[in-house]
């Protein structure tokens, strides 16, 4: 059985592996005072331009969430997220548990629109019943795979600067979104120079872009960086063996291989998505990354998950689901043809 449930099943990239089994006897400093984690700050600071930026690094992806989002507000701030964003919907109350209300607003094809932004700050400026709406989450990609291009994070950043509002993006498949805009001659090429200029906060998440684990947490907002790493380490996201994190980005930022790496699993997702096309059932968003969310009926979904394992995200009828199939670094090529070749066989009954 094979399966494309998720992007984070395989341990990490062999070179990872072979890096980190190199230096496992090796002594290094704690808490990111370590060569490797300097290492990777410096190449940051490089790709972005900034020498001043503030780099840390993150354990998993909810932690650095509620990290950084507790950094920049204060107790009686909340956040905007779209209905479909990963702090509302499948954090535990990540958010809440700091203290800070989580305030929804509807999404488009899971992005935060400008109109949406402006109906839900509107109706959070009745002070003093309402917490303030004191910032912005978004997720690059999105929650249902969808990237957001440059003029589209430019509007919504310039919408929370005119209303001093912080931009807070997770990137937890950050990778896949700067390889979707790499693959699309008709966008920008998103850079990390990019989300620096436009956001106040991100992360650019390893997790699931073939890291055994970790995440790189980048401040461009000097106000929110001062300290940061109390909040970290408050939050239990100070690692004392840092390095492991840091040893492992070294590698992947080394010539761009994330970039390989994601490139690679937003093609398989292509592959899988366009077989569905082809044998005529419809996607519930375009793939733009590794995530493909289509509509099938059951009778497709049953015959599939006789080899396949993916999620049924959500069951719309007694005839048709909206699924979810993932792809990764390590996405098996062999298994994405058994695939496609499964739809077309189903397809002639």
């Amino acid at each position: 059985m094979y399966h494309f449930l998720n992007d984070y099943s395989e341990s990490a990239h062999p070179d990872i592996i072979a890096a980190l089994h190199d230096s496992h006897k090796q002594q290094h400093k704690g808490y990111g005072f370590d060569e490797f984690s300097e290492k990777v700050r410096n190449s940051i600071k490089q790709k972005i331009g900034n020498p001043d930026i503030a780099v840390h690094f993150g354990i998993t992806g909810t932690q650095a969430n509620l990290v950084c989002i507790d950094a920049m507000l204060a107790s009686i701030d909340g956040i905007i997220a779209c209905d479909t964003g990963h702090i509302a919907v499948n954090e535990a109350g990540a958010i809440e548990a700091t203290g800070h209300k989580v305030i929804i607003a509807p999404s488009t094809n899971g992005k935060l629109t400008i109109d949406a932004l402006e109906k839900v700050r509107l109706r959070h400026s009745f002070a003093p019943h309402v917490v303030r709406s004191r910032a912005v989450y978004i997720s690059n990609t999105t929650e249902l795979g969808t990237v957001y291009n440059y003029d589209e994070l430019k509007a919504i950043s310039d919408y929370c600067r005119e209303h001093d509002m912080y931009l807070f993006m997770d990137g937890a498949r950050l990778g896949a979104a700067i390889a979707s805009s790499h693959d699309d001659p008709n966008q920008r090429n998103l850079t990390l120079a990019d989300f620096a200029e436009l956001t106040d906060i991100f992360w650019f998440g390893g997790t699931k872009m073939g890291a055994m684990f970790g995440e790189i947490l980048i401040i461009p907002n000097q106000k929110i960086a001062k300290d940061f790493n109390i909040y970290l380490k408050q939050h239990g996201g100070l690692l004392a063996k840092g390095y492991l994190m840091a040893l492992q980005f070294d590698v992947l930022l080394k010539n761009d291989k994330y970039l390989e790496l994601c490139r690679h699993a937003n093609t398989m997702a292509r592959q899988i998505s366009q077989s569905l096309v082809d044998a005529g059932h419809k996607l519930f968003v375009a793939t733009e990354s590794n995530q493909v969310f289509a509509v099938l009926p059951q009778t497709l979904i049953q015959f599939l998950k006789t080899k396949f394992e993916f999620y049924e995200w959500e069951v719309l009828n007694d005839e048709f689901s909206i699924v979810r199939l993932v792809t990764s670094w390590a996405t098996d090529p062999k298994q994405v043809t058994r695939f496609v070749e499964m739809v077309k066989e189903q397809a002639k009954i």
